[in-house]
């Protein structure tokens, strides 16, 4: 595989020379600045791969030893994901801006189709018993805040009495502040976004969405992948659609990217080989009923991403962020069917055969404790990752047999 590192830009606290002595040849990358609808410009998007793949802090310059290997994300507006009347517009800039990232060279291009929120979660920074410091999310404050804080407009039907009340528990012993860091840690952005709500601006944002169902969700994608797939056809451009995170509905929010049946919908829209998808363990792996190694044999060909991380499961929906070879994914089994599916790609003489992935959020860890790092996102903790993962993937290999063994 090849071994890739999300970067957040020139502000990000891991710097891209931590990330090359980490081991990782290629990064991924977004231009977060920009606005969501807005085009990429060409402009920004060389020098942002200049700074990337070029090590100014030496005369000459010389090559930095990574390359931008994946954009992650280029975020899709909100009137695409309504089918709004406008959408065409925007759909134009990002076919724009798909154009301007394949002609510098970057062919992976990640998006979801997440309504309102991003990945969810109630914890950002929950300490574990080593004093490592993870992330999590509790059902029951999720439940508190939708109810209780937020007051969601038929919040209570989409709870059971029993998950109402361990919620109205939690709730009664949350201090004002702690509510605050809750509603900060589910709503108010993430890493990477520069936008947050108040809870008034949250609620009129998921009002947008009432009588959107996941079938007219579907259609809405259905009509953005027939605009943009022969976009990515023509520039040599692989699409990989993330999946929900976490793979349920939040809010009352349509998810239509959570399920093995739900992605094989999205390629029955375009069997397309540039409609393809993120497999992340981590999101999909929250539902046990998810055969992670099933994904990869029924759409090895179309995976063109991989997130790769465990999360420890829990019977109430609650789930945590373990650590990369422990928790319930079986991080193993995926792996070596991923590595299966690279070698039908080099048999079948591929010029991708070798799929990108990224250790997933780390745990915070060492030195990092003590300072201030992108929530998922330490030196350290992904490190730690990395080598792990690497160090399984050079085992199944040493030990497997494949008929294209001379693969490199």
């Amino acid at each position: 595989m090849i071994e890739t590192w999300r970067w957040y830009g020139p502000n990000d606290p891991v710097s891209l020379r931590d990330i090359r002595q980490a081991g990782a040849t290629g990064i991924v990358n977004a231009l977060h600045e920009v606005p969501v609808g807005d085009v990429w410009h060409l402009e920004p998007l060389i020098e942002r791969k200049r700074i990337i793949e070029w090590d100014d802090s030496v005369h000459p310059p010389r090559p930095t030893g990574l390359s931008w290997e994946v954009v992650e994300s280029i975020p899709v507006h909100d009137s695409i994901k309504l089918g709004r009347a406008d959408r065409d517009q925007y759909i134009d800039n990002y076919i724009v801006s798909m154009r301007n990232v394949a002609s510098i060279g970057v062919k992976t291009l990640v998006y979801n189709f997440m309504p309102v929120v991003d990945w969810t979660r109630t914890n950002l920074n929950l300490e574990l018993e080593d004093g490592a410091r993870a992330l999590s999310f509790e059902m029951s404050e999720f439940v508190a805040f939708d109810v209780f804080i937020l007051k969601r407009e038929g919040a209570e039907n989409d709870y059971t009495a029993k998950e109402i009340e361990k919620a109205h528990e939690v709730f009664l012993t949350l201090t004002e502040e702690q509510k605050k860091i809750l509603q900060h840690n589910i709503i108010a952005g993430l890493p990477g976004s520069f936008e947050g709500f108040s809870l008034e601006e949250f609620r009129n944002r998921l009002a947008e969405y009432k009588g959107v169902d996941n079938d007219k969700y579907r259609e809405n994608l259905a009509y953005f992948l027939n605009k943009i797939i022969p976009v990515a056809e023509e520039s040599g451009m692989r699409l990989a659609i993330h999946p929900d995170d976490p793979p349920r509905s939040l809010f009352g929010l349509p998810r239509i990217v959570s399920t093995l049946e739900d992605y094989k919908q999205i390629l029955a829209v375009n069997p397309s080989p540039a409609n393809g998808f993120t497999l992340c363990t981590g999101s999909l792996g929250v539902r046990a009923d998810n055969d992670l190694v099933r994904f990869v044999k029924d759409l090895g060909p179309h995976i063109h991403f991989a997130h790769l991380r465990s999360v420890k499961r829990y019977e109430d929906g609650s789930f945590l962020e373990d650590q990369h070879l422990k928790g319930d994914v079986d991080l193993y089994a995926v792996v070596e069917a991923i590595l299966e599916e690279q070698n039908k790609r080099y048999c079948d003489k591929r010029s991708d055969f070798r799929i990108p992935m990224r250790a997933d959020h780390g745990h915070v860890i060492l030195d990092d404790l003590d300072k201030k790092t992108n929530p998922g996102y330490s030196a350290i903790g992904l490190l730690k990752g990395m080598a792990e993962l690497r160090g399984m993937e050079l085992g199944i290999l040493r030990t497997k047999k494949l008929p294209c063994q001379e693969q490199k």
